[in-house]
């Protein structure tokens, strides 16, 4: 009998442990969303893709640098950069002389600045 309740007993009390007084108390309330950033995401799109005629000073005819944060955001919010870069017309493809960034890539531009086009 004694090692029943011996055996009992750890049962018994792991199981009380384990309950809980209501639902909220198993669950937290911890969101955690990866956030687009120009050093996480956005700087290696533009060196790879538009550097090297977007350098500074820029050259083929290229109207600005984007070779700091401050270039592209301003690029972003001010010369129409998104539009550029997400044009099909063959004269404004970007990268200049094509192919045309993947859409992948121009979907997580638009991502960035739908986020707020933060830097790190």
């Amino acid at each position: 009998m004694k090692l029943k309740i011996l055996i009992y007993i750890p049962v018994i009390v792991s199981l009380y442990n384990c309950s809980y007084v209501n639902e909220d108390d198993l669950t937290e309330d911890l969101i955690i969303e990866e956030v687009t950033t120009y050093e996480d995401n956005i700087k290696t799109i533009i060196d790879t893709n538009c550097i090297f005629c977007h350098n500074n000073p820029p050259v083929n005819g290229a109207p600005m640098p984007l070779t700091t944060y401050a270039n592209v955001k301003d690029a972003i919010e001010n010369r129409g950069l998104i539009n550029r870069i997400s044009s099909t017309d063959l004269g404004f493809v970007m990268p200049f002389g094509g192919p045309r960034l993947p859409q992948n890539l121009i979907d997580l531009v638009i991502q960035w600045e739908a986020e707020g086009l933060m830097e790190n």
